[in-house]
């Protein structure tokens, strides 16, 4: 069984800073892409920033310069930084990841449960 498990999220002043963390356990043999998406109330789901196995990375123009993916692929963790966060950053932010099972040939995409990020005064 492979799990995907955020954490990090919470209420920020505007301006203000998180980092949110994505840990994935279970028997992994490796993991491909990774991905932080978010979804706000009443909008669809959205990519906000994934980074690859080789470490190349992709963010969505909205948060281009204040959020930061990586990832520690020995610990099976992937991170985001976000920085001078806005009140329409607030969303529940996903972790998605491809991920190859130990035994298996192909990968599986898997998503954790969310962590919410509240940017409020």
């Amino acid at each position: 069984q492979v799990q995907l498990v955020e954490s990090g999220g919470g209420l920020v002043q505007p301006g203000g800073s998180l980092r949110l963390s994505c840990v994935a356990s279970g028997s992994i043999s490796s993991i491909k892409s990774m991905g932080w998406y978010r979804q706000a109330p009443g909008k669809q789901r959205e990519l906000v920033a994934s980074i690859a196995g080789g470490g190349s990375t992709n963010y969505a123009d909205s948060v281009k310069g204040r959020f930061i993916i990586s990832r520690d692929n020995a610990k099976n963790t992937m991170y985001l930084q976000m920085n001078s966060l806005k009140p329409e950053d607030t969303a529940v932010y996903y972790c998605n990841a491809d991920i190859r099972k130990v035994g298996l040939v192909g990968s599986v995409n898997y998503w954790g449960q969310g962590t919410q990020v509240t940017v409020s005064s």
